[in-house]
């Protein structure tokens, strides 16, 4: 079967490859995968993964045969794949906590943008309550940004997004949205901090007293410093908490973040969407930042 391997040479971060079709354990279900959903952070550092290793995490598609021991979804279940391993190919072996089965009036192209980035965004926006809070997403115009700006609007909080393209993140629940922090305005108790780099030092100066900055990547590439005295302040302490757990079962967010779709109230915002043998063009895209939102590939 063929799939996206992982290459470190000039031509990479993937290239396409005949590979073994995979060998399910007892407890795995196999799925014929439909479309499959780019991540920047998994292109950019393709180099930790192992050459010509199958790549990827999200996905979505069909089972083409349930887990012998009767876990997961039956066969012929529609499936979203979040945070799996090896997802980019024509057929892949999941165990059910990377699984969960897309509800009717859900497309699976949608579905499959919620893995890393949506599980993502809910996650750290469950670290707290923000009701009636003040939530900054940096980066908003990117996958997690975008999820990021819905989700917190859902939860009721009053969301600033920061971005070099704020275009549409308003209809998407932004308050204020801004390419410059100095033109929002006010405190923030929850940062969702996609950028790093110079930013965040601006970005912590305007972190509310017992405010949290929840760094869940770095998009800039560039260090970040603060100067002296900068991380003392009197009142209730603020924080800065970093964010990775990809060990723990996904399969419930997974099912909420579908649901949310169902209803209307999620969108998956897909801002490029091409056939996979199309695929260094959709990288090109992604890395450049020429693409707004998730990029889905479908895979014939």
């Amino acid at each position: 079967m063929r799939a996206l391997v992982v290459d470190h040479g000039d031509d990479g971060p993937v290239r396409f490859e005949e590979v073994p079709e995979p060998q399910p354990g007892p407890g795995e279900t196999l799925v014929g995968i439909r479309h499959i959903a780019l991540n920047f952070g998994e292109l950019k550092y393709a180099a930790q993964w192992p050459a010509g290793a199958v790549h990827g995490h999200d996905a979505s598609g069909v089972v083409v045969r349930a887990a012998a021991d009767g876990s997961g979804p039956a066969e012929g279940s529609r499936v979203v794949l979040g945070l799996a391993q090896h997802a980019w190919a024509e057929r892949v072996a999941v165990d059910r906590t990377r699984l969960a089965v897309v509800p009717d009036g859900v497309e699976l192209s949608d579905a499959a943008t919620i893995g890393v980035a949506g599980v993502t965004a809910l996650r750290v926006l469950r670290t707290r309550s923000v009701l009636a809070k003040r939530v900054l997403v940096t980066g908003a115009s990117g996958g997690v940004g975008r999820f990021a700006v819905q989700l917190a609007a859902i939860a009721g909080a009053r969301v600033g997004a920061l971005t070099g393209s704020p275009a549409g993140l308003r209809e998407l629940g932004a308050e204020e949205a801004a390419a410059d922090l100095d033109e929002l305005t006010g405190e923030f108790d929850l940062v969702v901090d996609t950028v790093a780099g110079p930013q965040l030092e601006h970005v912590w100066s305007r972190l509310a007293p017992g405010g949290d900055v929840q760094l869940v990547g770095a998009a800039s590439g560039l260090p970040t410093s603060f100067p002296a005295g900068a991380l003392f302040a009197f009142g209730a302490p603020r924080t800065i908490s970093t964010f990775g757990d990809v060990t723990s079962s996904v399969s419930e967010e997974l099912a909420d973040l579908l649901a949310l779709q169902a209803a209307g109230r999620l969108s998956a915002e897909i801002g490029l969407r091409t056939h996979w043998q199309h695929v260094d063009d959709a990288v090109k895209a992604l890395l450049a930042r020429e693409v707004r939102g998730k990029v889905v590939l479908d895979v014939s």
